[in-house]
């Protein structure tokens, strides 16, 4: 299980919904890519890969991520309960908050701001409502979430542009953006240095970049093996006799599995953040910044979305979707306000970097 986005949206899946992701029918295909410059400008999305295409993506990290992102795009914000109102636009605000310094909140908004690894425009588009930047860029080497996010920021009214892009190459000009942006994108790409220096070329001087929810060693450690543990449990307790209302069909359990074998391929890396703190400055970036957030409300939050995802749709109820969400929320203020002061940064799950280019 990645750390695609954050747990609030996680727990707050309504009434314990588990969503399978469903081919379509249409099928496209997508040739083997390595380098930005390989990549097509008119890139289609692929949301029904083949086996010989899966077996391929086993010994190529990009290709992989394409088709992992591609099949997952039409689902991915039912799937994490991802939304476009104040409850996510709160929470993008907050993250960029806790990482960027309280003097730089005056000159808000940036002007122009580019999304790295946008997947269906999470941040960005709630980091424009929010006020952060007028305008924006979004990115992603999945043809099927660029067209997600540019769809998505389009709806919303806002002033949005899309390109299929690799983030070792990003397709703009020196010295375009004030703002550069990414949620949980730095864990997928192959060389994270050369990326950071991409960012570094494509900001203005004096520009910022805020990479959020990226996955430390630790806190990776135990949510993967806090959720492998609550899936062997629920689906050989499941079967039990009597339990069988609590099972999910067996193919869509071997969905589930096929997705996450996948998973596997496309994580590509943990960070301790000394080490990402260092990652940047190598590329450049002065004023680097790192801060890290849930610790008891990861432990608490990936069995419970473990759990959500292997049973039927519906079967858990609203008391099960608050009993999640207040159990989340309280967490999380341990976190913020008694963890924080006592435990080390490579302890919390998630880890956000920021810093500046240069003038």
């Amino acid at each position: 299980m990645s750390s695609c986005l954050p747990l609030v949206s996680a727990v707050l899946t309504a009434v314990g919904r588990a969503v399978v992701t469903r081919a379509t029918k249409t099928v496209v295909r997508l040739p083997c890519m390595t380098r930005s410059s390989e990549i097509p400008a008119d890139a289609a999305p692929n949301p029904h890969a083949t086996a010989e295409e899966v077996e391929a993506a086993r010994h190529d990290s990009k290709l992989a991520q394409v088709l992992y992102h591609d099949w997952e795009a039409e689902n991915y914000d039912e799937k994490w309960s991802i939304s476009y109102d104040q409850r996510c636009v709160e929470y993008a605000r907050g993250r960029f908050d806790a990482i960027v310094p309280a003097q730089v909140h005056a000159d808000l908004p940036y002007e122009r701001a580019l999304e790295l690894g946008c997947g269906t425009g999470f941040f960005l588009l709630n980091l424009i409502q929010a006020g952060v930047a007028r305008r924006g860029s979004v990115t992603d080497l999945s043809p099927g979430m660029v067209k997600v996010a540019t769809r998505n920021g389009q709806s919303l009214g806002l002033d949005i542009d899309g390109r299929v892009a690799d983030a070792e190459g990003i397709p703009y000009d020196d010295d375009t953006f004030d703002l550069v942006v990414g949620h949980a994108v730095l864990h997928h790409i192959p060389d994270v240095e050369l990326s950071l220096r991409e960012v570094m070329r494509v900001l203005k001087p004096g520009g910022r970049f805020v990479f959020a929810g990226e996955p430390t060693t630790v806190g990776n450690e135990y949510a993967r093996t806090l959720s492998t543990l609550t899936w062997r449990i629920a689906t050989n307790v499941t079967k039990l006799p009597g339990l069988g209302g609590w099972r999910r069909p067996q193919e869509e359990l071997d969905e589930s599995s096929r997705a996450a074998a996948l998973e596997a391929i496309v994580d590509l890396h943990t960070f301790a953040p000394e080490d990402l703190e260092r990652i940047a400055k190598n590329a450049g970036a002065i004023r680097v910044e790192t801060a890290s957030e849930e610790f008891s409300a990861a432990m608490f939050g990936w069995p419970v979305r473990t759990f959500e995802s292997s049973v039927p749709p519906g079967r858990l109820g609203w008391n099960w979707a608050r009993f999640a969400f207040n159990g989340w929320k309280a967490l999380s203020w341990m976190d913020a306000n008694v963890w924080r002061h006592v435990a080390p940064k490579g302890w919390f799950y998630n880890v956000m970097v920021t810093g500046v280019k240069p003038s």
